[in-house]
């Protein structure tokens, strides 16, 4: 990794206020308005209560959104020269592909700190593993969506392609059942979603594996480990696989 590139490009990321707000701030205010700020936020479930049920889907929303934006900058800034200017530096393009790794890796940690942060102070209550290994999922199964906003980046070639990657993911995360319980034929369908494995591993220290209800007296749907599991997996081999099937179809019409 090149300190200095990552210094650099951390600083660039930093001083951006919009991204800083959808990747932070906005999270944050969701997981106060859905979570801390409600009545049902101290019903127990799992090993905690439905705050912290909140605060980790809310931590998980953020963290993506940051891996997705600098993995779709990062394709689009190559697309635009920028990886051949970076070129004429001693700096390697594993050096330039890790220090990325490492800058969106970073910046997916501002909304899960600032979050379970707050978490701790407004009634998210859980056992204490469940907030170290839940907070570890959600920064490294982040990791996984980095490739979702290349995809963006080499598909589309643009910096609207990438917000529009960004704004995808509110989508996303309504399907993959993490602003609110979903039941029925939308959970069926939410099963099949690239969100909901992630956030369902995540959650999964905490509810073991039994799934919120929004009708009361509701008898609650559990998943199986594996489900959460086979979920990431499948969608992080297809986000890899095509990001390198189509950045080579790109390389091969220049």
């Amino acid at each position: 990794m090149n300190v200095t590139y990552f210094r650099i490009e951390l600083a660039r990321v930093g001083r951006d206020f919009v991204t800083m707000f959808f990747v932070a701030i906005l999270p944050a205010f969701m997981y106060v308005i859905f979570g801390a700020a409600q009545d049902y936020g101290s019903t127990d479930i799992g090993n905690g209560n439905v705050t912290a049920y909140v605060m980790i889907g809310m931590a998980a929303y953020g963290a993506v959104t940051a891996t997705v934006g600098v993995g779709g900058m990062a394709a689009v800034e190559q697309m635009q020269g920028w990886g051949r200017q970076l070129g004429l530096t001693p700096m390697s393009d594993t050096q330039r592909i890790v220090t990325k790794a490492a800058v969106g890796f970073v910046v997916a940690i501002i909304p899960v700190a600032l979050i379970y942060i707050l978490g701790a102070f407004t009634g998210a209550e859980a056992n204490a593993d469940v907030w170290i290994v839940s907070g570890l999922v959600v920064l490294l199964g982040a990791a996984m969506f980095s490739f979702f906003g290349l995809l963006a980046g080499v598909l589309f070639r643009s910096e609207g392609a990438v917000g529009a990657a960004s704004g995808s993911l509110v989508i996303l995360a309504f399907l993959g059942n993490l602003f609110f319980p979903l039941e029925g034929a939308l959970l069926d369908i939410a099963r099949f979603t690239p969100l909901y494995g992630f956030v369902a591993l995540a959650r999964y220290p905490l509810t073991d594996g039994y799934l919120a209800a929004m009708s009361a007296g509701a008898e609650p749907e559990r998943d199986e480990l594996w489900l959460p599991i086979v979920n990431m997996g499948v969608w992080a081999a297809v986000f890899i696989v095509a990001t390198i099937l189509i950045s080579r179809r790109g390389r091969a019409r220049q």
